[in-house]
C-alpha cells in the first residue's frame, strides 16, 4: 500500500515513523503549505515533497492519507480523499463544530475510501491492562472516576504557530487540543456518556489567546459520573491522571503506570509493558499500534474500532462540553 501525509508538524513525524515500521506500506509523499516542511520532510524520509494537496494527491495517488494539519482542515481534507476513494487516517480532533460533524457523517457514508482517527492512547498497555480488569469483574462496578490533565503552554505556542489559539482555526484550547484523549479514554472505560455540565476559562494568556486555558466539567455516564479537569496553565506537563474509583478498588492511570489501591489498605503496582513513545512521552505509546491496527482492518476488510462510529460518543461529548460552557454550565443531554 502506498501512503501519504499532509501538514509537516511535529505529529507528523510520529506517523512517518509508525509508517517505515509497517510491512507491505510505503511512505511515497508529503505535502505542506510551507514548501520548506515539505521538503525537509522529503529529505528525512526519502519521499516526494509538495506544497498542494491536490497535487499530490492527483500525482501520487496514494491509497491512505494520513491528516496532521491544523484542526479546521480536517473535516474538508478527510471530504476530499473519501470522495476520491483514498482512504484517510486522520489525527485528533474528528471536528472542530456540530457543522462539521454533519459534514463529516456524509462522507463517511458516501465513501468509497474509508476513515480511521487517532486515539492513540486507548492502545496504550496500561489503558489495555485496566480495561480487561475491568472485564474480568475483579474491580467490581465503576461508582465514580476523576479525570486530571495540567500542562504548560505558553503564549509562543500560539501565536508562532498561525491557527492555534483561535476559535474559527483550533475549535478550542486545553480541551479540544490538550486532554480530548483522556475525556476520550474515561468513556473509553467507564461507558457510553449522558450529559455535561461545564464551565471554561483564560486564566493566564488573556489578550492573547481566544480559546480556554481551562475546563472543568462533570460527566454523567450510564453507571456514574466522572469529574473532569484540563488546564494548560500549570508550570510542567506533568504526566495525565485517570482514577476509577470501583467497589473493591481505586485504580489509578498516569500514563503508562497503573496503582491499584484495594480497600483493605493494600497497595499494588502491577507489571506493565512500558512500550517506547514515539513522540512526546504525553502522547502516550500507542500511536504504532493504532495506525498499524488500521492498515491491518484496510487489509482485512475488518471494521476499525476507531472509525467515526468508534469515536462518535468522544466528538459528541466534546461538543457538548463547549456548548454547555457556553451556555453558563447548563447540562447538556447527549
Amino acid at each position: 500500500m502506498k501512503a501519504a501525509i499532509v501538514g509537516c508538524g511535529n505529529i507528523a513525524a510520529v506517523h512517518a515513523e509508525s509508517i517505515g515500521r509497517l510491512e507491505g506500506v510505503t511512505l511515497a509523499a508529503a505535502a505542506d503549505i510551507r514548501p520548506e516542511r515539505a521538503e525537509k520532510y522529503g529529505e528525512k524520509y526519502g519521499l516526494r515533497p509538495y506544497s498542494s494537496l491536490e497535487n499530490l494527491l492527483e500525482e501520487v495517488k496514494p491509497d491512505v492519507l494520513h491528516i496532521c494539519t491544523p484542526h479546521y482542515l480536517h473535516v474538508p481534507m478527510t471530504q476530499f480523499a473519501l470522495a476520491r476513494g483514498i482512504h484517510v487516517f486522520c489525527e485528533k480532533p474528528p471536528v472542530i463544530s456540530r457543522q462539521q460533524l454533519t459534514g463529516l457523517e456524509e462522507a463517511v457514508k458516501k465513501g468509497p475510501g474509508r476513515a480511521g482517527f487517532c486515539f492513540q492512547n486507548r492502545y496504550n498497555p496500561s489503558i489495555l491492562f485496566v480495561k480487561e480488569l475491568l472485564a474480568s469483574g475483579g474491580a467490581g462496578r465503576i461508582r465514580g472516576a476523576r479525570g486530571l490533565v495540567t500542562w504548560n503552554r505558553q503564549a509562543a505556542y500560539y501565536t508562532e504557530s498561525g491557527w492555534r489559539g483561535r476559535m474559527d482555526t483550533e475549535g478550542g484550547g486545553a480541551l479540544i487540543n490538550q486532554s480530548i484523549h483522556t475525556m476520550d479514554l474515561l468513556g473509553f472505560l467507564m461507558g457510553k456518556p449522558v450529559s455535561v455540565e461545564a464551565q471554561t476559562a483564560n486564566h493566564h494568556l488573556p489578550g492573547v489567546i481566544e480559546v480556554e486555558d481551562m475546563m472543568e466539567a462533570y460527566i454523567r455516564y450510564e453507571d456514574a459520573a466522572a469529574c473532569f479537569y484540563a488546564t494548560t496553565a500549570y508550570t510542567e506537563d506533568a504526566p495525565p491522571l485517570i482514577e476509577l474509583s470501583c467497589e473493591n478498588m481505586v485504580i489509578r492511570i498516569e500514563d503508562l503506570e497503573v496503582t491499584l489501591l484495594y480497600r483493605d489498605g493494600r497497595r499494588e503496582k502491577p507489571e506493565i509493558d512500558r512500550k517506547q513513545a514515539l513522540g512526546k512521552s504525553y502522547w502516550g505509546s500507542g500511536h504504532l499500534d493504532c495506525i498499524s491496527d488500521f492498515y491491518r482492518c484496510l487489509k482485512s476488510g475488518e471494521r476499525f474500532a476507531q472509525d467515526l462510529d468508534g469515536v462518535r460518543d468522544t466528538v459528541r461529548l466534546m461538543l457538548a462540553a463547549y456548548e454547555s460552557a457556553g451556555c453558563g454550565g447548563k447540562e447538556i443531554q447527549l
